[in-house]
């Protein structure tokens, strides 16, 4: 099993450990990780193409923030916080829609597509407001090869496009671009802290005792590497065929993708972007995955599935036969991460000794401590160290 790893902890005496348990069960730290980790990342929200039409519109919440991306009668996508700013109404409700306006249902205000107030009925009867000063809250965007991204903060940190650079040699032939939906958004709560799925997600060493299947895909070919803001994870697909119906199907049947180079037509790829987004990308299509916190011991995992338009009747029933087998590794990875998250509940545990093939890990744990320093700890601090940080 291969590993590679750009090092960013340096000399840190904490290296050689893993997060602590208490980072994944405390409500206090929860609150912190919100807010210096989760708002000031970026967040992908939909593909282009999901608001293709002016007036289309797409939402994420998280954070107790709700978002809607919109495009614009010029073209261009935007991102405002989901709020009226006469009495904090939602101006839309649900997953997506299309509008010519965006008109408040409590009150009828009215919002031009590029978030201008221009209609507030008895207009007069409000002295102080000022509708050039009343439009609605923007949110920074970002779309990286298709997709669009928002995040709630800025802190300095890398765009999409700069924390995938080492990569993007390697995505630019999968043509995201041109990309479309194949499902809709599939949203399903797990009674897990947010780091544990992203942990697990970049664990090298639970695939061959847990997953009989990828191992049996793979051999010995998985391999991991850390570059800066991404974990790289790989397997390249072998010959001798499955025992399992619905893998020897896939091997058999996966039909050749022209725009492809011959090494990833049976290459799979695993990329997680700094700090709660995946790509797994596959010769026939591409899932995103992104583990949204909720609470100290809840999480919501948010996943679509997007692919090039392709009418082959092999390439739909290779689709069926890859979703078959990724949910059972679903399966078996959930079981995984419960019964993590119990264990971290434990008095019983502190921090666990890492190793160095543990590159993933490590560089996220480095991250993590920079941005929290508290993170060091192995044992909870007395509780309301998060105000007394903040009152030094």
């Amino acid at each position: 099993m291969a590993h590679r790893h750009d090092d960013l902890a340096g000399h840190d005496p904490d290296a050689d450990w893993s997060l602590p348990g208490w980072l994944y069960t405390d409500p206090e730290f929860f609150e912190v990780e919100c807010a210096r980790i989760i708002r000031p990342s970026w967040q992908i929200v939909c593909h282009e193409s999901d608001v293709a039409a002016p007036g289309a519109w797409r939402t994420l919440a998280y954070l107790g923030e709700n978002i809607v991306v919109l495009r614009g009668e010029d073209g261009v996508v935007r991102a405002f916080h989901n709020v009226c700013r006469h009495r904090a109404m939602r101006l839309v409700d649900g997953d997506s829609g299309c509008a010519r306006k965006l008109v408040c249902p409590y009150h009828a205000w009215a919002y031009e597509l590029d978030g201008r107030l221009t209609g507030v009925p008895m207009r007069r009867d409000y002295p102080a407001l000022a509708l050039e000063d009343n439009g609605l809250v923007p949110v920074e965007v970002e779309i990286w090869r298709g997709f669009v991204f928002v995040r709630l903060e800025d802190d300095g940190g890398p765009s999409v496009a700069r924390m995938m650079a080492p990569y993007d040699h390697e995505i630019a032939p999968y043509r995201f671009e041109d990309m479309r939906r194949l499902s809709d958004v599939r949203c399903r709560e797990r009674q897990v802290n947010w780091k544990n799925v992203g942990d697990n997600y970049s664990d090298n060493l639970h695939i061959p005792v847990a997953h009989d299947g990828l191992t049996r895909l793979f051999g010995k070919s998985y391999a991991i590497e850390a570059a800066g803001w991404v974990d790289r994870m790989s397997g390249q697909l072998v010959d001798r065929a499955s025992d399992d119906p619905w893998e020897r199907f896939y091997q058999r049947h996966l039909p050749p993708v022209p725009h492809l180079p011959a090494e990833n037509q049976r290459l799979w790829l695993y990329y997680k972007l700094w700090p709660n987004m995946a790509f797994d990308i596959y010769a026939d299509q591409i899932d995103f995955m992104q583990w949204l916190p909720l609470s100290p011991t809840t999480c919501l995992l948010r996943e679509m599935t997007f692919a090039l338009p392709d009418e082959r009747r092999e390439m739909k029933l290779v689709r069926y036969a890859n979703w078959r087998i990724n949910r059972t590794v679903n399966a078996e990875d959930t079981w995984l991460i419960e019964r993590v998250q119990q264990g971290m509940a434990s008095s019983s545990y502190a921090a666990g000794p890492i190793g160095r093939s543990e590159v993933c890990l490590r560089s996220f744990a480095a991250k993590v401590r920079d941005r929290i320093p508290e993170a060091r700890l192995h044992r909870a601090p007395p509780p309301g160290w998060s105000r007394r940080v903040r009152a030094i």
